[in-house]
């Protein structure tokens, strides 16, 4: 009989997203497979260290023991060889982590066995496979960073925050604002406050992880699931965010419109276990205190078509 995962949080994580595997990887570019193999099977039963997504997975796992039923699991998928993976087990174990369904594609792309395993988030630091996900439209996605050098969760809740648009909602308004400018943007976000923003790559997962909250043992204020919007955006485009939340029938715990200032910090306050955001502006100062994953444009996209005349135009600009 098919087991039903329509009311779970299914994690898929790669193996160098949940462990640092760094090391190993230099191997492997520069050694080839036959050198990854023999330093890995030399290595098996040394546990590796804690990779950037390892305290959310975790975290997310910790919720199981206080729900009134199981809401999370977590696969995990690497390209490594059943053989190879071994060491990779063997962490698993070594650090407590309940996690019984993994892949091991032995080189292959893992994009492909998001549907067959009902994956809800993907998280990688393989962009390839991350923009195929993100272009299938399957589930969640994101390229993770290298983790920060000093983060500790500071308790024992799942702490996740968000970037507004092109991640928790549609591109539309981001593009805006990249094309006509803040004024352009703000009217038309402050004229349009009652009608909901599109669904952005995030939206489903946001709403299941709100769906999720609900069973847990306490009220949603006080649950140890904390969901938070860190945005750019501020009055008077707020509304139409808080507006939008309502008609997803979504409970987002804390929000900051920031108006452009930096987002590290706030983060740093919250103590986010993983940031997601689609700017490297803003990844590049966050990832170095929280952990944080970014969400890339779809291939077709409006803002992905910008960004590439954006690069072109200063590459042109470096060469004169």
């Amino acid at each position: 009989m098919p087991v039903d995962l329509s009311e779970i949080l299914v994690v898929g994580v790669s193996s160098r997203a949940l462990f640092n595997l760094e090391k190993e990887n230099e191997i492997f570019n520069s050694e080839g497979i036959t050198g990854f193999r023999k330093y890995q099977l030399e290595h098996e039963d040394e546990p590796l260290d804690l990779g950037t997504a390892f305290h959310l997975v975790q975290s997310l796992l910790h919720l199981n023991e206080d729900a009134k039923k199981r809401i999370v699991e977590v696969v995990v998928l690497s390209r490594n060889s059943p053989e190879t993976g071994v060491r990779i087990m063997n962490s698993l174990a070594k650090h407590g982590l309940d996690i019984t369904r993994m892949a091991f594609s032995g080189g292959e792309p893992l994009a492909p066995y998001i549907d067959a395993f009902d994956i809800d988030l993907f998280l990688s630091k393989d962009i390839k496979d991350v923009q195929s996900v993100i272009d299938s439209k399957k589930c969640a996605a994101a390229y993770i960073y290298e983790p920060p050098t000093e983060f500790k969760p500071t308790d024992n809740r799942v702490k996740i925050a968000f970037d507004a648009d092109a991640v928790l909602f549609s591109d539309e308004s981001e593009h805006r604002y990249k094309t006509e400018g803040m004024e352009a943007f703000h009217k038309y976000e402050k004229e349009h406050e009652n009608e909901p923003l599109g669904e952005g790559p995030f939206a489903k997962l946001l709403i299941k992880l709100s769906k999720i909250q609900e069973e847990l043992p306490t009220t949603i204020e006080l649950s140890p699931l904390r969901l938070a919007i860190v945005t750019a955006r501020n009055a008077p485009s707020h509304m139409r965010v808080i507006k939008t939340l309502r008609k997803w029938g979504v409970y987002v715990d804390e929000a900051y419109f920031l108006g452009g200032l930096s987002k590290d910090n706030v983060l740093k306050a919250f103590g986010a276990h993983i940031f997601f955001d689609d700017q490297e502006v803003h990844l590049t100062e966050a990832s170095k205190v929280v952990p944080s994953g970014k969400v890339p444009y779809a291939t077709n996209s409006p803002l992905a078509k910008l960004q590439e005349g954006i690069n072109k135009n200063n590459e042109s600009d470096n060469k004169k």
